[in-house]
């Protein structure tokens, strides 16, 4: 009778600790991450090599079990989001984690292009190919074009960025046919997708494809900037205000640890991002001083606001500094007296 029990027992906590850790919800629970010293990840060839720091800030973010449910009731500064906040529609976990590693890749990009242009130094910025970043279902190139394709081509007509792509397609009308020639492992390939509107958005026809198009960004002097595998736009402030800071002569830190997060774009227009209360939490953790935080042109529910708000919360000292463009950022660390 024991060993009944005890068989009986032992099945139904198996069966309990696979629900509570490996059923997954249709949740995402988002948690503060850490907040990464930029010095070792960017080098500036001959650069200067300054006292003070830039840091980017992260997030954790992963599907939810029942505990992770749970915690994110409970514990601060967890935050539950609906699969569908997250990812797009049918979108995959490879294509997910392409579009975001793309992103990251495009964020790098701008920020070389705005910190070398501040600092005077000489850089060029040339579109060389166009890449899916992911495929919309029950559209033409579902099944047809994957995340990672280079397009090179439609109808003939060589592709050089995403642009051209949708100027070209723009003109089209629902059930027309168009050629796309594409690279896949190396290898050429062509489909013949016939246009159609988008389900949501019924004025719209297109592929059902997400593009990205790669940059060839050549500096002088040289400078490498190795993001491991985070992924997004969001750092991509900090990342030029690192760059820029080794171009310099000046610690434009003056020997302080400055945090923050934001994206930013070729003429230095920093945006906003997901997670800046978390984001707070970790710079705080990390003995930030200073914390930048996007503006977005004082907007009532900006970033600025929120990270003002958590930063009361957690009694932190670190001040936080809104901000819309590089620009306003340089300017706000040069106004800081010396340590």
């Amino acid at each position: 009778m024991k060993k009944r029990t005890y068989i009986a027992a032992f099945f139904f906590g198996a069966v309990l600790a696979f629900l509570l850790f490996f059923v997954k919800l249709p949740y995402y629970v988002m948690m503060p991450g850490s907040a990464q010293y930029l010095k070792p990840l960017v080098h500036v060839e001959n650069g200067d090599r300054d006292e003070g720091t830039f840091m980017l800030t992260t997030v954790r973010m992963g599907r939810a079990n029942v505990v992770a449910y749970l915690l994110a009731h409970i514990r601060p500064f967890y935050e539950l989001h609906p699969v569908e906040e997250i990812k797009q529609e049918g979108e995959s976990d490879k294509e997910y984690t392409m579009r975001q590693l793309e992103l990251m890749e495009q964020s790098k990009e701008a920020a070389i292009v705005v910190a070398y242009q501040h600092a005077g130094k000489p850089v060029t910025n040339e579109a060389k190919g166009v890449y899916v970043m992911s495929v919309l279902p029950n559209m033409p190139a579902a099944g047809r074009l994957e995340a990672g394709d280079r397009i090179a081509a439609i109808d003939g007509q060589p592709i050089n960025t995403s642009e051209q792509i949708v100027s070209y397609v723009r003109e089209k009308q629902a059930g027309d046919r168009v050629r796309v020639t594409f690279i896949r492992d190396r290898k050429q390939h062509e489909a013949e997708l016939v246009l159609k509107p988008f389900p949501h958005h019924p004025n719209q026809i297109g592929l059902g494809v997400t593009l990205r198009t790669d940059y060839d960004v050549r500096t002088d002097p040289p400078v490498e900037v190795d993001s491991e595998q985070i992924g997004g736009p969001s750092a991509g402030l900090m990342f030029s205000l690192e760059i820029y800071n080794q171009l310099v002569d000046e610690d434009i830190t003056k020997g302080r640890k400055i945090a923050g997060t934001g994206t930013i774009d070729i003429h230095g227009e920093v945006g906003p991002i997901g997670g800046i209360a978390q984001k707070v939490v970790a710079a705080d953790r990390e003995g930030a001083d200073v914390f930048f935080a996007p503006n977005e042109h004082g907007a009532p529910s900006s970033n600025y606001r929120e990270a003002v708000r958590t930063a009361k919360k957690i009694g932190t000292k670190m001040k936080i500094v809104p901000v819309d463009t590089f620009d306003e950022a340089i300017r706000y660390l040069r106004s800081m007296p010396e340590k």
